[in-house]
């Protein structure tokens, strides 16, 4: 008789990909959904390591093939410094579709964000995330499920997007409901929904107010509330004027989601312009000695 864990590893090397001694030499699993498996891969042809995305072998059909080179295809168009790029796309010898993409090493974005880091830090993680999604948005395209899960953060402060296999040309319908609940929009909730980049702006104010916290100032907490608006109009119109909002906070400047006021722009004022403050005060001071020395002597 089989033990638990022998049976437990038949099963996991009878679910492996047979790649039919090809390029790629799997070395172990990164992660597991629904749909596919990533495996860390060798190529053996270029000497470098990948991420190797294969779908379960039971659920290849007509529909999930195209699916699954449909967001082989997206990715492929979409060149840019914080989304993953795709090298590769095959069909293993066992009839399952793959991919293989760059392999980042690093941590999803919710257990990143557990870390020591400042919400400066933070901030400007998400400023990179915001970069990526409003280029897509450029590109006609959007993601339609954001989340800390499908974010990647380099140990060198890169910030990857990931997982594309919903992502459709703004103004597609959907005839089922997608997105994780958390974070998916209340448009998305409804099953022919059109994709809308102001979904993905939905997605990433959840996201931002993950990273903010509970005691995050008016200004941020401004721009949260405008980005997670029930109602798509009350939002920004796409990711490219939410970072910029993000990006005065974090420069010193007004964000058009909140309206200050006069005290608030004063404390602002002075934050801002703190060097410039103390090396007039530092003059003052100082010629303030000077003068009461000279009246002393």
């Amino acid at each position: 008789m089989l033990g638990d864990r022998a049976l437990t590893r038949l099963r996991q090397v009878a679910a492996l990909p047979d790649l039919g001694g090809g390029r790629y030499t799997l070395m172990r699993e990164l992660g597991r959904g629904g749909m596919g498996v990533v495996y860390l891969a060798e190529d053996r042809d270029l000497g470098r390591t990948v991420a190797l995305k294969v779908f379960h072998l039971d659920d290849v059909d007509a529909a999930l093939r195209e699916r699954l080179r449909q967001e082989a295809r997206t990715l492929a168009r979409l060149e840019h410094p914080n989304i993953v790029p795709v090298y590769d796309l095959g069909t293993a010898a066992d009839g399952r579709l793959f991919y293989t993409m760059k392999f980042v090493e690093g941590q999803r974005l919710d257990h990143w964000a557990t870390g020591p880091h400042t919400l400066q830090e933070r901030l400007r993680i998400f400023e990179r995330l915001c970069e990526a999604i409003a280029y897509v948005h450029a590109c006609g395209l959007t993601h339609r499920d954001l989340k800390p899960a499908n974010i990647m953060v380099g140990s060198f402060g890169e910030c990857f997007v990931m997982d594309w296999g919903l992502a459709k040309p703004a103004g597609e319908t959907e005839p089922h409901i997608v997105g994780t609940p958390a974070y998916r929009a209340p448009e998305q909730a409804v099953a022919g929904a059109a994709a809308d980049p102001r979904a993905d702006v939905f997605s990433l104010g959840r996201i931002l107010d993950g990273l903010a916290g509970d005691a995050a100032p008016k200004p941020l907490s401004a721009i949260v509330t405008k980005a997670v608006s029930p109602s798509p109009a009350d939002r920004y119109p796409c990711a490219k004027e939410l970072a910029a909002d993000v990006l005065n906070y974090l420069d010193g400047l007004a964000v058009s989601a909140h309206r200050e006021t006069w005290l608030e722009l004063l404390g602002r004022q002075m934050q801002r312009h703190q060097i410039v403050l103390l090396l007039i005060v530092t003059y003052v001071v100082v010629r303030t000695v000077i003068f009461l020395a000279t009246r002393l002597h």
